[in-house]
């Protein structure tokens, strides 16, 4: 994506609640109580009623993307208009919700990063190694200028540098959510979609289509988007939940062997 494609933004901030940080420098113990608390390996049940659905989107002839943007720009009660380019292409606003349970990695430094870095960008914690793991104030709200052409995994990507996050963007997904007929509807984007377009094809209402990030939680976990240390950990991880698995085995088994030798004991003789 060339340089006239780079989303810029508009930052909306929708919540204050203070964020939570765990440094990588911590004891072991620290950080295996982090992704304990936070991190499963088993896929969890749904909590939400969004549901997965699946619909088509046509393809617009240049007259009919003219006079969608006319319709869109009329209905709006913003400044955030879209505009048609020379070359057919056109720009936009989109809004994009963040709902991320889990810590994000940031560049240590000597304070946790604030929300005013966190508006200014990268730049002085570029050669710095070390990462702090925190938590991301909940339901943080974000205004994207992007271009029509510009992808679901190109806006993943910018949404990260923003915020100065050094995980693998593979990790995160963008969803569109849509509410129809008194139900909730969300599809995970692939990352070859154009959000734009999708806005445009759905108009302004928020309750037709808005934007989610959220973790990328599929039914395979892609081991490559994740560190060294991470790694390590879920290892961990997994010999302590073998051992808890075993040690019940080995309960029940014992139980029931001690309730039949009493029932034995128990029976007269002959």
């Amino acid at each position: 994506m060339g340089e006239a494609e780079t989303p810029s933004f508009e930052m909306t901030w929708s919540s204050t609640t203070s964020s939570g940080y765990c440094s990588q420098e911590d004891s072991d113990s620290e950080l295996e109580q982090y992704f304990t608390a936070r991190t499963s390996l088993a896929r969890r049940p749904r909590r939400d009623q969004d549901e997965p659905v699946e619909w088509e989107t046509p393809d617009l002839s240049q007259a009919e993307i003219e006079k969608k943007i006319k319709e869109y720009n009329g209905q709006i009660n913003s400044n955030l208009f879209m505009s048609l380019n020379k070359d057919g292409s056109y720009t936009g606003f989109i809004k994009v919700q963040l709902k991320l349970v889990r810590p994000v990695s940031v560049p240590s430094s000597k304070k946790p990063p604030s929300l005013q870095d966190a508006r200014q960008g990268p730049g002085r914690s570029a050669s710095v190694r070390r990462h702090t793991s925190f938590y991301l104030p909940k339901d943080i709200v974000k205004h994207l200028h992007v271009l029509s052409r510009t992808r679901a995994r190109e806006v993943i990507e910018a949404l990260l540098r923003k915020f100065l996050v050094v995980d693998d963007p593979r990790k995160f997904a963008l969803f569109e959510r849509a509410e129809r007929h008194g139900q909730v509807y969300l599809r995970k984007l692939s990352d070859d979609e154009q959000p734009l377009r999708l806005r445009l094809l759905a108009g302004p209402s928020d309750k037709a289509l808005s934007f989610i990030l959220k973790e990328n939680d599929s039914g395979e976990v892609n081991w490559d988007a994740f560190s060294m240390p991470e790694l390590h950990n879920f290892l961990r991880i997994l010999q302590r939940e073998e051992e808890a698995h075993l040690r019940q085995i080995l309960q029940k088994y014992s139980y029931c062997r001690q309730k039949i030798q009493e029932a034995l004991h128990a029976c007269p003789l002959g």
